[in-house]
C-alpha cells in the first residue's frame, strides 16, 4: 500500500507552476528566459501600503488574529463591497483567507460530498477542476468558443445542469481568456439558475479592476439580488493592488457557508498572516488612483502584444475585454516540424518549442482544458513582451510542414 490517497493520484499539478519552474531552471543554467507564464503584475506594491505593513509592525500586531480576519479589515471588506459594487455585508459574512484561492477551496471543501458536481466554463483556471477533486466532488467543463468571445452561453448551462449539480463557478474577467461578463450575460444566465434553486454561484472576480475600453465589471450577486442568498462572492488583493505574495483574499456571502469555510481554515491554515491583513486595509480604504495608472499600462501592454501575435502565421489571438492574459489559437501550427526534425503534435510540445527556441515561457492551453491554444501573460514591460513576441515569431517562422515543406505557412 502507497502511501499517496486515491484522491491525489487523480489531480494533475498546476502547469502555471510547472512551466515557471521550467523557465527558472533554464535561467539558473545561464538562458535568457522570459517568463511569460506566471500570473503576476510587475508592478511593486504600493508604498502606502507597504508603509501601512511596517506600521503594524511597529505597534506589535504580530500576533494570532480571528480565523475569519481581524475586524479591521472585514469592516474595510464591507466597505469596499458597498462602494464598489452595491452589496451590502455585516461583517460576519466576511471571511478572510491566505489569497482567495484558499477561499475557493474552503468552500469547496465545507460543501461538496462525493458526487456533486460543479460546473464552469472551459477554457478555466488551471486550479478549478483539481479543487473540485481534491474536496470529493466531480468537475464539469462547459464549452465556451473563441466566437462567443469565450462567454458561457446560457443554453450551454442549462444542458449540463443535474440534480447533482451543487454550484457553478463564474470567473469575470476571466483567467486565462481574459472574457469579461457584461451585465446582459449575467441576467442570461441568472433566468437559467432560478430553474435551478440547488444550485450555488460562486463568483470569482479577483480580476475585477482589470477591464479595459469600453467594458464595465459586473457581479452575479449585484445583478441578480434574489440569487444572493446562495452566491459567494470571492475576491482579494493580490492582482489589482500587487500584492500577490502578501497572500490575502476575501469572500462573502450567506452566514451559514461563511461559518463553514471559518471551520475548514480553523483546521488548516488558521488565519492570513496579521501583517499582511493590515497591509490590506490599507489597500481597500486607502489611496486607489494607482489602479488607474495600472489598468492604462496593462491596457496598453494587451493592445501591443494582440498586435504582434496576430502578425504571427498560424495565430488568432482575440481582443481580451480583461485581466492580463492573451489565450491564442495556435491549432494550425500542431503537426509542424521543428527545425530539429520534432513533430509538435500538441500545445505542450509547441509550449515547450517556445521555451527551448525562443527562449520564453507560456502555459499551453490544455492547462486550462482547452487544447489547441497558448496563454501569454502580458503583466511585464513592454521592452520584454516586444522582445518575446519577437522571438515567438521567429521561432514559428522555423516550422515546417510535411506537405509543402513551406516554413512558416
Amino acid at each position: 500500500m502507497g502511501i499517496l490517497s486515491s484522491k491525489l493520484a487523480a489531480v494533475k499539478p498546476s502547469q502555471t507552476k510547472a512551466m515557471t519552474a521550467l523557465a527558472a531552471n533554464l535561467r539558473a543554467q545561464g538562458r535568457n528566459i522570459i517568463t511569460l507564464s506566471q500570473g503576476e503584475p510587475d508592478f511593486d506594491t504600493p508604498a502606502n501600503i507597504k508603509q501601512a505593513a511596517i506600521a503594524a509592525i511597529e505597534a506589535g500586531h504580530t500576533k494570532y488574529t480571528a480565523v475569519a480576519g481581524i475586524e479591521a479589515l472585514r469592516e474595510a471588506i464591507v466597505t469596499k463591497f458597498q462602494r464598489e459594487n452595491g452589496l451590502n455585508f455585516t461583517a460576519d459574512q466576511i471571511t478572510v483567507g491566505c489569497g482567495a484561492k484558499q477561499l475557493l477551496f474552503n468552500a469547496l471543501m465545507a460543501s461538496l460530498d462525493k458526487g456533486d458536481e460543479v460546473a464552469f466554463a472551459t477554457p478555466c483556471w488551471v486550479s478549478y477542476p483539481e479543487m473540485i477533486k481534491l474536496a470529493g466532488g466531480t468537475p464539469v467543463g462547459l464549452a465556451t468558443h473563441i466566437d462567443d468571445s469565450f462567454i458561457l452561453q446560457p443554453d450551454v448551462l442549462r444542458k449540463a445542469l443535474t440534480p447533482r449539480t451543487k454550484w457553478l463557478m463564474l470567473n469575470s474577467p476571466s483567467n486565462p481568456t481574459g472574457a469579461v461578463y457584461t451585465r446582459k450575460d449575467l441576467e442570461a444566465l441568472a433566468e437559467v439558475l432560478r430553474d435551478y434553486p440547488d444550485v450555488w454561484i460562486l463568483s470569482d472576480d479577483i480580476y475585477e479592476h482589470l477591464v479595459y475600453g469600453d467594458a464595465e465589471f459586473a457581479t452575479l450577486a449585484a445583478v441578480a439580488p434574489d440569487l444572493a442568498p446562495r452566491t459567494l462572492t470571492v475576491n482579494g488583493v493580490s492582482k489589482a493592488y500587487a500584492m500577490t505574495g502578501w497572500r490575502v483574499g476575501y469572500a462573502a456571502g450567506p452566514l451559514e457557508l461563511i461559518k463553514a469555510m471559518n471551520t475548514v481554515q480553523g483546521q488548516s491554515t488558521s488565519h492570513t498572516s496579521a501583517i499582511s491583513q493590515y497591509a490590506a486595509v490599507e489597500a481597500l480604504l486607502g489611496d486607489q488612483s494607482f489602479l488607474t495608472n495600472f489598468r492604462n499600462a496593462f491596457e496598453a501592454r494587451r493592445d501591443l502584444v494582440v498586435g504582434l501575435l496576430n502578425d504571427i502565421p498560424g495565430f488568432e489571438c482575440r481582443l481580451p475585454d480583461g485581466a492580463f492574459y492573451v489565450f491564442v489559437a495556435c491549432q494550425k501550427l500542431l503537426g509542424s516540424n521543428t527545425p530539429n526534425g520534432q513533430r509538435l503534435e500538441t500545445d505542450m510540445d509547441f509550449a515547450m518549442y517556445l521555451l527551448e527556441e525562443a527562449g520564453v515561457a507560456v502555459v499551453p492551453g490544455s492547462g486550462f482544458l482547452a487544447d489547441g491554444f497558448i496563454r501569454i501573460s502580458y503583466a511585464a514591460s513592454e521592452d520584454e513582451l516586444t522582445t518575446a513576441c519577437d522571438a515567438i515569431s521567429e521561432a514559428v517562422h522555423k516550422l515546417s510542414y510535411e506537405k509543402t515543406g513551406v516554413k512558416g505557412e
